[in-house]
């Protein structure tokens, strides 16, 4: 109700503001009033009818790791989970950026919660490692993981130093590793949780090939960033049925189109350019479009359940690609390969 009462207040305006100028100059105004009165009616829509935790649910005591968690839903998720007193591992690739973050979030929040800040670059499998090792020397448990890091693909195909495609690397095989490697002690700390922020994105990921995970065919940056989304759905769903009765339970989520700095990695172009200014004029702001990662952390309301696709805060189906078991068991063993894991990394 509240978009269709917009538009007849504002059309009613409108026509109010037309009535003292020329037919054209009348008409001119009418139309840009109008499309404002669209935008804004839908942009109000949007906001409304969008998905918010509603958990009041403590997490004194519980350590939860956020990937990439000094901006946008990762740094409003790490403050939600400071007010709730949990102890929160802000995994950042700047250090000096992280310990600033987590300066503003304890002003903020004051002295409930815990906030550490270590280093972690999701696209180099060295410091995958390094931080899990100082993540298990140092936290005698891990309640949540929420992977939360990424980027949008460049415009031209990079290579990592492991020799993979950098945004494959970054959304997908850092964290494939990272929750590998933490699995153990994810298991001791049961009942625990992994969180995997993908997107809807992964919709239009137009193929799916799991020979080709380092996208050495022609490049083409928007499939490179849906297919890397697809693979966090379908790692999920392979991860809950590796991981059925263990207490650790794994589910993936689409945050909303979301106006954040991932933005800022796109390379410019026309196309580029739309989806910015889409993003801007309708997108949600971090806080809210972090609902949906923080109601899977710590909502009683998902207690037990594992292997499921979430948008604002409900179960959603995600696509025919991503509910594929071949495909899912496929990609595991594949990302087993390129990220080295050893079988004493192994605990599923």
């Amino acid at each position: 109700m509240l978009p269709v009462c917009s538009l007849t207040v504002c059309g009613v305006y409108a026509r109010s503001l037309v009535s003292t100028g020329t037919t054209a100059d009348s008409m001119l105004l009418e139309v840009v009033v109008a499309v404002v009165v669209v935008v804004v009616s839908l942009r109000t829509w949007y906001v409304y009818t969008s998905g918010r935790c509603t958990s009041t649910r403590s997490m004194a005591g519980k350590t939860v790791i956020i990937t990439g968690g000094t901006a946008g839903i990762g740094k409003e998720t790490a403050r939600d989970l400071l007010w709730r007193s949990a102890r929160v591992v802000l995994a950042c690739r700047n250090l000096e950026k992280g310990a600033r973050v987590a300066g503003e979030l304890r002003a903020e929040v004051g002295s409930v919660g815990e906030v550490v800040v270590r280093r972690l670059d999701t696209s180099d499998l060295t410091s995958v490692r390094t931080f899990a090792k100082e993540v298990l020397d140092t936290e005698k448990a891990i309640h949540v993981l929420i992977n939360n890091a990424g980027r949008a693909s460049p415009e031209k195909r990079e290579v990592t130093e492991d020799g993979l495609e950098m945004t494959m690397a970054t959304n997908h095989f850092g964290h494939f590793l990272l929750t590998n490697l933490l699995l153990g002690r994810l298991k001791e700390s049961a009942p625990s949780r992994v969180v995997n922020v993908s997107s809807m994105g992964h919709r239009w990921a137009s193929k799916f090939d799991v020979n080709d995970l380092t996208l050495s065919s022609p490049y083409d940056p928007p499939q490179a960033y849906f297919i890397s989304k697809l693979c966090n759905v379908l790692f999920t769903r392979e991860l809950a049925d590796r991981l059925a009765g263990t207490g650790v339970t794994a589910n993936s989520l689409h945050p909303g189109a979301v106006n954040t700095n991932i933005l800022n990695s796109l390379s410019f172009s026309f196309t580029s350019a739309l989806f910015s200014l889409f993003l801007i004029v309708f997108g949600k702001d971090a806080a809210l479009g972090a609902q949906t990662s923080i109601h899977l952390a710590v909502s009683e309301e998902v207690e037990g359940l594992t292997g499921i696709y979430f948008g604002d805060c409900k179960e959603e189906v995600p696509s025919k690609l991503a509910r594929r078991k071949d495909l899912a068991t496929a990609l595991w063993e594949a990302s087993v390969k390129a990220v080295g894991l050893q079988p004493h990394e192994t605990h599923c």
